[in-house]
C-alpha cells in the first residue's frame, strides 16, 4: 500500500532548453476539472540568480500495480513568449507561489496521482497551534526513491502563529530541516476528521514551502542555522485556479 500523500506531490526539474538547470518540488492542485502543478514561483523565474528557464519535466507514475514504472512530462512554461504560469500578488508584493494548468489530454490515460483540492485547504474558523506537527512532502537536494519515483518526508511544526502574516508577509515560519530542492513542497497536517472530500487524501494543506532563513549576523563557527523555513499560506491556490487567472507578462533577462 502507497501513501496516498506520495503520490500527491512530484519532482521537478528545470530547462532551459535542452539544458538542466536545477531541481524543485512540486504537488498537484484540482480544481472543478482543472489539474494544476503548484510549487514556488522563483522555480519559474528568479531575477537574482538570473534562472530563466523555459520548461519543466515531471514524473509520472503510470501503473497502479507497479509503482517503478514511469514516464517523464514535459511542461512548456511559456506559448508565444507569454507565460502560461501563474503567480500571486498581495498588498505586501509578489508571493512565491506558481501554478501550471496540465492539459489532461495530453497525460497519459493510466497516469496514478492524487490531488489536493479546494477541500483540503483549512478552514479559516480553525485554529492551529504553535507546535503542531507538520510534513513537508519533497526532494531535498533531488535525493528520493529513484526506484519507486516516491519523495521523502521530512518533519516539521508550526514555529510562527498560523493565521498571522509574519512580517506583514503571506507566510508563516515551520521548524524543520530543509534543503535545496524543496522549494515548493506541500507543507500538510494530518485532518483530524474525515470529510467525505477528504477520505482519499486525509490532509489538510497549511502551505507551500519556500525557503530556509538564517541571519547575516550568525556567526559561522558558534552558531549552528536557525533551521526556520517560510511556508507560504495555501489559500493563495484559491486565487491563481480561479477561470481566468491574470498572466504574467513575459520575463525579462
Amino acid at each position: 500500500m502507497i501513501d496516498p500523500l506520495l503520490l500527491a506531490a512530484a519532482q521537478i526539474r528545470t530547462f532551459l532548453g535542452p539544458q538542466l538547470l536545477t531541481s524543485a518540488s512540486g504537488f498537484f492542485f484540482e480544481r472543478d476539472s482543472r489539474l494544476y502543478l503548484v510549487t514556488s514561483r522563483h522555480v519559474m523565474v528568479d531575477a537574482p540568480s538570473q534562472h530563466y528557464p523555459d520548461r519543466l519535466e515531471i514524473e509520472l507514475h503510470v501503473d497502479r500495480e507497479n509503482v517503478a514504472e514511469s514516464t517523464g512530462f514535459s511542461i512548456p512554461l511559456y506559448r508565444d513568449g507569454t507565460a502560461i504560469w501563474h503567480q500571486g500578488l498581495d498588498a505586501a508584493g509578489e508571493i512565491d507561489v506558481a501554478v501550471v494548468e496540465l492539459d489532461r489530454s495530453a497525460l497519459p490515460p493510466t497516469m496514478v496521482y492524487y490531488a489536493f483540492t479546494p477541500a483540503h485547504l483549512s478552514d479559516p474558523h480553525e485554529h492551529v497551534e504553535v507546535g503542531t506537527s507538520l510534513l513537508v512532502v519533497g526532494f531535498p537536494l533531488g535525493f528520493h526513491d529513484r526506484l519507486h519515483h516516491m519523495p521523502v518526508v521530512r518533519h516539521a511544526v508550526v514555529a510562527s502563529s498560523f493565521g498571522l502574516r509574519f512580517q506583514g508577509e503571506g507566510y508563516f515560519l515551520t521548524d524543520a530541516r530543509t534543503h535545496r530542492g524543496t522549494s515548493g513542497a506541500p507543507v500538510v497536517m494530518r485532518a483530524s476528521g474525515r470529510r467525505p472530500d477528504q477520505a482519499d487524501l486525509p490532509w489538510v494543506l497549511l502551505g507551500v514551502h519556500s525557503a530556509r532563513f538564517d541571519m547575516e549576523t550568525r556567526d559561522q563557527n558558534q552558531d549552528e542555522a536557525l533551521g526556520l523555513n517560510c511556508a507560504w499560506y495555501a489559500d493563495i491556490l484559491l486565487t491563481l485556479t480561479e477561470e481566468a487567472p491574470q498572466a504574467v507578462p513575459p520575463a525579462s533577462r
